[in-house]
C-alpha cells in the first residue's frame, strides 16, 4: 500500500505524540497510584466469592463495589495515606480483608517516614488483637489460635510496612544524592564564574592601567597644545573604568594567573608523567588569540586531561586545537577501556558544566559525547 508523504508525516507525529503521552503517563506518580488501586482490587477481588457466601452474606456485585470504594482509597495514598489505613482497618474489622491494609501500611511508611509506619503498624496489631478477642466471628481459617495470629497476620503487617519504610528511607538517600550532585554542579559553575570574572580583571584591567598611562604621558606631551584636555579626560575616563571594574570584580584572596596555549605543552608532560599520554596538535595562530580566549582554551584542556585520567587512565588522549576561519575550535578525545571490576572514581559531574560555563560566556558552545569505545568533548567559540 502506498502512502502519501504528507499522511506518514502526520502518522509519524500522532505516533510520537501517542509514545510521549504514554512515557509520561506511565512514568507519572498518578499512573502508579492507579495501578496501585487496580493490583489491589485485582488480588481482593479473589475473595469476593467467599465475601458473598461466608463473612458478610454480601452478593458478587456488592461485593465488588465496595472493594473497588476500598481500594479507591490507594489514589490519595501519597497526599493523606491515613485515609487508606483507616479504610483498610474498616475492611478488616467488617470484611476480615487483609490485602487492602498490606498496601495501607507500605504507603503510611513509604510517604511518611518510619515513626508513622511503626505507629500504624502498633495501631494495626492492636485492632487485629482487639478483633481475635472480642469478635466471635473472626475466620478460622485466618487465625484459629493465638498463634496463628501471631504467624499470619502480625506479620504480614510488619512486612509491609517495614518494606515502606525502606522505600521511605531509600527516596531519602536517593534525593540527598541528586542534591548532592546539584550543589556540585552550581559549586563548579559558580567557582568557573569567579575564574572567569577574574581573568577579565586581570588581562582587561592590565589593559586599562596601560591605556590611562599612556593618556597621561600623552597629556603631559600636549600640555600647551588644544590637545591637553581632551587626553586628561582620556585618563580619567580609562581611570573610573578600572575602578569600576575593581568594584563589581572582587578579588578574593591570592591566586595564580591563569596559563595560557604557552602552558599546553607542561600539561600534556605532566599527563604523561601520571600514565595518560597526550598528542598535542596546535594551530600556530592559537598564540595570537586574546587571553582570554587563551585561558578558556587551557581550562578547557586541563579539565579534560582530569576527566580522562579519571575515566580512562593509561589511554591516549588526542587533543587538536585549531583556528578555522573566524572560530576557534577545541576538540579533545580518548578511548574509553573495557569496563573491569573495582571501584568507579569518584566524580560529580561538574566538570562538564565548569567547561561549557566557561565557553558560554565567550560566546561560544561545547559538548561531550560517549559513544560505544571514546569520549569526546568539543568547544567550538569566535576566535575574537
Amino acid at each position: 500500500m502506498h502512502v502519501k508523504p504528507a499522511a506518514a508525516s502526520a502518522l509519524h507525529r500522532v505516533v510520537a505524540s501517542g509514545r510521549r503521552l504514554t512515557e509520561s503517563w506511565a512514568g507519572s506518580p498518578r499512573a502508579l497510584d492507579v495501578l496501585t488501586a487496580l493490583s489491589c482490587l485485582a488480588l481482593m477481588a479473589l475473595d469476593i466469592p467467599g465475601l458473598a457466601a461466608a463473612d458478610n452474606s454480601l452478593n458478587g456485585p456488592l461485593a465488588a463495589v465496595v472493594l473497588a470504594v476500598g481500594c479507591s482509597s490507594l489514589l490519595v495514598r501519597r497526599r493523606m495515606p491515613w485515609v487508606s489505613y483507616l479504610a483498610a482497618l474498616l475492611f478488616l474489622g467488617w470484611l476480615h480483608e487483609l490485602t487492602l491494609v498490606q498496601f495501607a501500611l507500605y504507603s503510611v511508611g513509604r510517604y511518611r517516614g518510619r515513626r508513622a509506619g511503626i505507629l500504624a503498624t502498633l495501631g494495626y496489631v492492636a485492632f487485629a488483637l482487639a478483633l481475635f478477642y472480642g469478635v466471635p466471628e473472626w475466620p478460622a481459617a485466618r487465625a484459629e489460635t493465638f498463634s496463628g495470629l501471631l504467624g499470619v497476620v502480625v506479620p504480614i503487617g510488619v512486612l509491609a510496612s517495614a518494606v515502606g519504610i525502606a522505600a521511605y528511607r531509600h527516596d531519602l538517600v536517593s534525593e540527598l544524592t541528586a542534591r548532592r550532585a546539584e550543589s556540585a554542579v552550581l559549586q563548579a559553575v559558580q567557582q568557573e564564574r569567579t575564574s572567569v570574572a577574574r581573568d577579565v580583571h586581570d588581562f582587561v584591567g592590565r589593559e586599562l592601567t596601560l591605556l590611562t598611562v599612556r593618556s597621561e604621558v600623552l597629556s603631559s606631551r600636549a600640555r600647551e597644545t588644544a590637545y591637553a584636555k581632551d587626553f586628561e579626560e582620556l585618563a580619567d575616563t580609562a581611570r573610573r573604568a578600572h575602578l569600576v571594574l575593581n568594584e563589581i570584580i572582587v578579588q578574593r584572596g591570592e591566586r595564580a594567573a591563569t596559563p595560557g596555549v604557552e602552558g599546553l605543552a607542561a600539561l600534556a608532560e605532566e599527563s604523561g608523567r601520571a600514565g595518560s599520554p597526550v598528542r598535542l596538535v596546535m594551530d600556530p595562530a592559537v598564540h595570537a588569540l586574546s587571553p582570554l580566549r587563551q585561558a578558556a582554551v587551557y581550562r578547557v584542556v586541563q579539565e579534560c586531561l582530569t576527566n580522562a585520567a579519571k575515566h580512562a587512565h593509561g589511554e591516549t588522549i588526542d587533543v587538536s586545537i585549531e583556528v578555522e576561519g573566524p572560530l576557534l575550535r577545541i576538540a579533545v578525545s580518548n578511548a574509553l577501556p573495557a569496563r573491569t571490576p573495582g571501584r568507579a572514581p569518584v566524580s560529580a559531574g561538574s566538570g562538564t558544566a565548569s567547561m561549557g560555563e566557561r565557553v558560554r560566556s565567550l560566546g561560544g558552545e561545547l559538548t561531550a559525547t560517549r559513544t560505544e569505545g571514546s569520549y569526546e568533548v568539543v568547544a567550538s567559540l569566535p576566535r575574537g
